[in-house]
C-alpha cells in the first residue's frame, strides 16, 4: 500500500474542518435515563363475540311488535326489574339501532356494551324499533336483541322502556359493572 503525501495546505484545511480534537480517555458510551420513552401496554384485540354466551338452543319465545320484552338474571331481586322499569338508575349511555339489518345491529351492539361496560355505565338505553316495516308483522330486530341480551354476559337485566323512552320499541338494559369500577 502507497503511502499518500499531503501537503500541507490539505493539512491546515483538514484541521481547520475538524477543529478542535480531543484524546478519547474512554471507549464506553452512557446513555442517558431521562431519554427513554415510557413503556405503554399493548393493546390486545378483543374478541366481543366471546361475551355472548354459547347458549345458541335459548328457549325464548318470538314477542310481536307490541310485545314488552323483560328479563332478569338469576340471583337478582324483583325490585330490581320495578325500578329499571321505573328509570330509577339513571341512564349513562343510549344507542339507535333500528334501521340496521341484523349482523350490523349485532356488532354495534355487542361493541357498545362492551364500551359502556368498560366505561363504568351502570344503565344503558337501547332502541330497536318495533318492526312495523318487518315481514309478516314479525319484528327480526327486536326478537334478535331479546335473545342476544339474554347471552351476554355483562347484563344483568333489562325491560321495554316507558312510552316517553320508546316504549315497545326500546329497552332499559342494567349492565354489571367492570371489576376495576368495584369497591
Amino acid at each position: 500500500m502507497i503511502k499518500k503525501i499531503l501537503t500541507s495546505e490539505d493539512c491546515d484545511l483538514f484541521r481547520n474542518t475538524i477543529g478542535k480534537v480531543h484524546t478519547v480517555k474512554s471507549d464506553k458510551v452512557l446513555l442517558k435515563v431521562d431519554n427513554k420513552p415510557k413503556p405503554y401496554p399493548k393493546l390486545q384485540s378483543i374478541n366481543i363475540e366471546e361475551h355472548l354466551s354459547g347458549q345458541q338452543g335459548l328457549d325464548v319465545e318470538q314477542v310481536g311488535i307490541e310485545d314488552s320484552l323483560s328479563f332478569l338474571s338469576p340471583g337478582l331481586q324483583h325490585n330490581v326489574l320495578k325500578k329499571l322499569r321505573k328509570g330509577q338508575f339513571g341512564l349513562n349511555a343510549e344507542i339507535d339501532l333500528h334501521g340496521l339489518n341484523s349482523n350490523e345491529a349485532k356488532k354495534q351492539l355487542l361493541n357498545f356494551l362492551h364500551d359502556s361496560v368498560e366505561d363504568g355505565n351502570h344503565c344503558v338505553h337501547i332502541v330497536h324499533g318495533k318492526g312495523y316495516r318487518s315481514a309478516d308483522n314479525q319484528p327480526v330486530l327486536k326478537n334478535d336483541i331479546n335473545l342476544w341480551l339474554r347471552q351476554h354476559k355483562d347484563v344483568q337485566a333489562f325491560c321495554s322502556a316507558p312510552p316517553k323512552h320508546g316504549g315497545t320499541g326500546a329497552v332499559f338494559v342494567l349492565l354489571q359493572l367492570a371489576k376495576k369500577y368495584e369497591e
